[in-house]
């Protein structure tokens, strides 16, 4: 396999049902230079078992990093996750993010000096969530829109994430109206770049953190590409009860700082300054 050129850190917390889910999606990728650096923000030992199932019996490196959990502290495990990083290359996504087989290989075919990448993804009800199989993973079929509608998915305009290939991602990547942010689910850039604006916030809580990652790098120089429509995963459904207002209240102001006072690098991240 030579050197490592691709690490994917994925967040997680206390849901071993979804990330066997995700993670049988990595094992079907079509580009396999890759490691899996799962950042725990704190998971009972049903995670750690099955974390390890995984690398008993699949080919990819798989680096568990955990620390105590002390409540929602997902910047502070994902900066520890990007330490860990092996690849000069990482992308972001999250433990209920199933990813569709060329997902890695699309960011890896994008990628570029000076920017980083902004993802989609196509939010699952419920009940789709539960019902998707290992085999329906494996298969690749629970990106197959005809097979969602069978199992009584509503139609949308997101659909076209899951139907878009070719000339038809590109047009839909360049005229979306949505702006191409770092976002937590689907993201990727260079490790040098992530570490020049040390890492997350780790006063950031539940609300935007990625988003004000995205914004130091905007502010250092590193430019933004739209992949929405080209790198995709599936999202699966669950209760968000870390959610609360004090929270968004507190990331709200330090993104506006971030964006009024150009900053770059922050002074909470990484390296504590």
């Amino acid at each position: 396999m030579g050197k490592l050129k691709i690490s994917v850190i994925i967040s997680t917390y206390n849901a071993p049902k979804w990330l066997e889910k995700v993670l049988y999606g990595y094992s079907i990728q079509t580009y396999k230079n890759f490691e899996i650096v799962i950042a725990d923000d704190g998971s009972k030992n049903s995670t750690k078992k099955l974390i390890d199932s995984f690398r008993e019996k699949y080919p990819f490196p798989i680096n568990h990093v955990w620390h105590e959990d002390n409540g929602f502290q997902k910047s502070k495990i994902l900066n520890k996750a990007i330490v860990q990083c092996q690849s000069p290359y990482i992308i972001m996504s999250d433990g209920d993010c199933i990813p569709r087989k060329d997902f890695i290989e699309v960011h890896n075919n994008h990628k570029k000096d000076g920017y980083f990448l902004s993802g989609g993804y196509f939010m699952l009800p419920m009940n789709i969530s539960k019902f998707i199989s290992k085999d329906d993973i494996i298969s690749n079929r629970c990106f197959d829109i005809n097979w969602l509608k069978k199992n009584n998915l509503k139609p949308s305009f997101s659909t076209n994430k899951l139907t878009s290939k070719g000339l038809k991602s590109k047009i839909l990547n360049s005229v979306t109206t949505t702006k191409a942010t770092w976002n937590g689910h689907n993201a990727s850039g260079w490790k040098k770049d992530i570490i020049d604006v040390n890492g997350f916030d780790e006063r950031m809580q539940y609300g935007g953190q990625d988003r004000e990652l995205g914004e130091r790098l905007v502010n250092s120089g590193i430019k933004s590409k739209q992949i929405r429509y080209s790198a995709i995963v599936i999202h699966l459904d669950h209760p968000r009860g870390y959610a609360n207002k004090e929270s968004w209240t507190i990331n709200n102001n330090i993104r506006l700082k971030t964006r009024n006072d150009k900053v770059i690098r922050s002074t909470f991240g990484i390296e504590k300054l």
